[in-house]
């Protein structure tokens, strides 16, 4: 292979969390705020683009923002009850949905991650993680059952800038002590990850799973490195 090191995105190529919209409503019933599962999923898309749009460009939003990663999931979780006409569930709602999302258990990974990342790994490939998310992701990956398959894992809370900003692949870069033509990285946004990471210097792949990318699932991978 002409590649030394793989390096993917989080969410939404590793894995992704399907039982959000039923985790919001679960929680916010218990603080007396009442939303079904759907209208909390879609809601939840919502109010991510709506600060999304406020982010500026390479910018983390956690690390910037007052109170950190919770104070910006604080916020979120209080624009998303604006959007409901509803006053902000609280604190300790914020702290519980908070909580709840650092664990492996309000995840799922795609079913083809781990054997994907083993035949990786046992072709000789590092493998490292560059995402935008807070301090969080360490755990997360460690519950989901992975995190040992990752040499370097790059989060934008840590580094202070977000993809598609070249720094944070740079970073990656500089931990693994590898040139940016040595690695290819793998994501499921195009600005983000394929932009982001050809701005660096890096190639990659997009992954899209409605068949629009250049893999549409991970277990292309391996055949498409060779």
């Amino acid at each position: 292979m002409r590649y030394a090191a793989v390096s993917l995105d989080a969410v939404g190529t590793l894995f992704h969390c399907p039982a959000a919209g039923e985790i919001y409503a679960e929680v916010l019933a218990r603080h007396g705020v009442a939303v079904d599962a759907d209208r909390a999923r879609t809601l939840i898309r919502t109010v991510w683009q709506e600060m999304d749009c406020r982010a500026s460009f390479g910018e983390d939003r956690f690390s910037t923002f007052p109170g950190g990663a919770r104070g910006w999931w604080a916020r979120f979780l209080e624009r998303f009850c604006e959007h409901l006409g509803e006053p902000d569930a609280g604190p300790f709602a914020a702290a519980e949905l908070y909580h709840r999302f650092s664990a492996g258990d309000s995840w799922s990974l795609y079913p083809e991650v781990p054997g994907v990342l083993d035949e990786l790994v046992d072709s000789g490939l590092r493998l490292a993680v560059i995402s935008n998310f807070d301090e969080r992701l360490p755990a997360v990956l460690s519950g989901l059952g992975v995190a040992d398959r990752f040499e370097t894992v790059v989060f934008s809370q840590e580094v202070a800038v977000e993809k598609p900003h070249p720094a944070i692949f740079r970073e990656a870069l500089t931990r693994l002590g590898l040139t940016a033509e040595r690695v290819v990285h793998i994501g499921d946004r195009r600005r983000d990850d394929l932009e982001g990471a050809r701005s660096a210097g890096l190639e990659a792949m997009h992954l899209s799973r409605d068949g629009n990318g250049d893999l549409a699932t991970l277990a292309e991978l391996p055949e498409a490195l060779r």
